[in-house]
């Protein structure tokens, strides 16, 4: 289970993408409730909503990779990620 200071870095990192999102066909918002990152994604139509859910889940396992990254190089602040992601 990743940390809520993980949870709280990837909000962070996406938040400007969710403020000022690239189209005007959909919408996400991303929210930390207890141990879990939550997405929620509104679209005008099944397109939308696809571009928009791979773009999120791929900017999050990008992250989830650093981490991974920085974590195997002994990185000062280790971040606890799960490893099967």
């Amino acid at each position: 289970m990743p940390s809520k200071e993980v949870l709280e870095i990837i909000l962070q990192a996406l938040a400007p993408e969710v403020a000022k999102p690239p189209t005007t066909r959909s919408r996400a918002r991303l929210e930390v409730e207890g141990d879990f990152l939550i997405l929620k994604v509104e679209a005008m139509d099944t397109v939308a909503l696809r571009a928009a859910l791979n773009a999120y889940l791929r900017w999050i396992s990008s992250l989830f990779d650093v981490f991974s990254v920085l974590n195997s190089l002994g990185a000062k602040r280790a971040f606890s990620v799960p490893s099967t992601l």
